[in-house]
C-alpha cells in the first residue's frame, strides 16, 4: 500500500520521503530518533506519546505520525488502533496520553466527566461495502439498508433492493451482513445514521456495540470487516472510505436527505460537515445532513485528552503534536480519503488545544 507517498513528500519533502517507513496501514506507528527536524518548530520537544482508539482514522493518524518524524526528532509518538471503545477505556485507566474516538463519551466508559477534552481531527465517509459477483453498481435506500443489516432481506433479488436499483439485474445471492466485532464507533455512527434515517424500519438501536443477529459475522477493525467483505460473494459491511479503497472494494451509493443517491467521497463529506452543528464541547454530528450533495452516512472523528496532564513537559508534548496534526497535518488529510476540518473548525480546534494545562 502505497496511498501515503505522495502526501509525505508534498508536505516535509524529499527529506523526509527519504527516512525509513515503518509501512503503511499498520496498527501500531512510531516516530524514531533521526537526524531531521533540527530548524522545525517542534524540534525542541523530546518524550514519548502513547495513544489508542478508533481504527477508523487510523490511517490518516499514522501518515501524520510518519511525517511528524521529520519534525521532531526527539518525540516517540505510538498510535495503536485497539478500536474506540477500548481506546476509551484504556485512557480512562491512565494507560494512554491520548486516545481517538469516532463516538461521544458515556458514563460507561471510565472516564471521568470533566477530565477530557475532544479535540476534532477529521472526518471521513462510511462506506457501505459490497462483494456480489455481476454487480457493479448498487444504489441503497436507508429503510433497505437498515432490513438488510438486521437480516430482514436476506437475498440480493429481494424487491426492496430492486426497486432501489430499477433495471439492474440482481442474482439470488445470500446476503451475508459483516459488522465490527469490537466496541467501534464505527459502528456508533452507522447504527446513528440507521436511526436517524430509517426510522421504524430500524429495531437495532444504536452504540459502539448493537446485538446483531446470529447468523452476520464479525471482523475486528474496519480491516477486518474488509476482508470478510472481500473474500465473500454475497457479502456487504460499513467500512471506511481509506481502508475500502486499500482493500479493492466497491460501495454503494445511499439515499440522502434529499432524496439523492450519493456515491461515499470527500466532496460529499465536506458537503456534511458544513451543515452539522458545533456544540460547545466541539463534538459535532454530520449524519444524516441535508443537502442535495451530502453524503449521508458522513462520521466525525475526535482526540480526546486530558484537560490537566500531572507532567508538563507531556501536556507540551501533547499540545505540540495535536498542533501539529491541525495544522501541517490537515495537508496530508486527502491523499488518503480524509476531509479536513473546515477552517472554522480548525480554529476552534487549535484554540481547544491551547487549553490543555499542565
Amino acid at each position: 500500500m502505497n496511498r501515503n507517498v505522495l502526501s509525505r513528500r508534498v508536505l516535509v519533502g524529499v527529506a523526509v520521503a527519504a527516512l525509513a517507513l515503518t509501512g503503511c496501514g499498520s496498527n501500531n506507528n512510531s516516530t524514531e530518533s533521526g537526524d531531521s527536524g533540527g530548524d522545525s518548530a517542534y524540534a525542541s520537544l523530546s518524550g514519548e506519546l502513547k495513544a489508542s482508539g478508533a481504527s477508523f482514522p487510523d490511517a490518516y493518524y499514522q501518515e501524520v505520525i510518519e511525517a511528524f518524524k521529520g519534525e521532531a526528532a526527539n518525540v516517540t509518538v505510538t498510535y495503536n488502533a485497539t478500536g474506540s471503545g477500548t481506546g476509551k477505556k484504556q485512557f480512562g485507566e491512565g494507560l494512554v496520553d491520548f486516545a481517538g474516538t469516532d463516538s461521544l463519551v458515556k458514563d460507561t466508559d471510565g472516564v471521568t466527566a470533566d477530565s477530557f477534552l475532544y479535540v476534532p481531527t477529521v472526518a471521513a465517509p462510511i462506506t457501505v461495502s459490497f462483494n456480489v459477483q455481476g454487480v457493479d453498481k448498487l444504489q441503497l435506500s436507508p429503510e433497505t439498508l437498515a432490513k438488510i443489516f438486521q437480516t430482514d432481506i436476506k437475498t440480493w433479488d429481494d424487491a426492496a433492493i430492486k426497486a432501489d436499483n430499477p433495471g439492474v439485474e440482481l442474482p439470488n445471492t445470500p446476503i451475508v451482513v459483516a459488522h465490527r466485532s469490537d466496541g467501534s464507533g464505527t459502528t456508533n455512527n452507522f447504527t446513528k445514521y440507521l436511526t436517524a434515517a430509517a426510522g421504524d424500519a430500524w429495531k437495532l438501536g444504536s452504540g459502539d456495540t448493537v446485538a446483531w443477529p446470529a447468523s452476520t459475522q464479525g471482523g475486528e477493525k474496519n480491516t477486518g470487516v474488509a476482508q470478510i467483505i472481500k473474500q465473500t460473494n454475497g457479502a456487504v459491511g460499513y467500512v471506511d472510505l481509506s481502508d475500502a479503497k486499500a482493500t479493492g472494494l466497491k460501495f454503494a451509493a445511499i439515499k440522502n436527505k434529499d432524496g439523492q443517491f450519493v456515491e461515499p467521497s470527500l466532496e460529499g463529506t465536506t458537503a456534511g460537515l458544513e451543515g452539522a452543528a458545533i456544540e460547545a464541547d466541539l463534538s459535532y454530528n454530520p449524519l444524516n445532513a441535508a443537502g442535495a450533495s451530502s453524503y449521508p452516512i458522513t462520521a466525525p472523528t475526535f482526540i480526546i485528552v486530558k484537560a490537566k496532564y500531572d507532567d508538563a513537559a507531556k501536556a507540551d508534548l501533547v499540545k505540540g503534536f495535536l498542533k501539529y496534526l491541525l495544522n501541517d497535518g490537515q495537508d496530508l488529510a486527502k491523499e488518503i480519503d480524509f476531509a479536513p476540518l473546515p477552517a472554522s473548525l480548525k480554529e476552534k480546534a487549535l484554540a481547544q488545544v491551547d487549553k490543555i494545562q499542565g
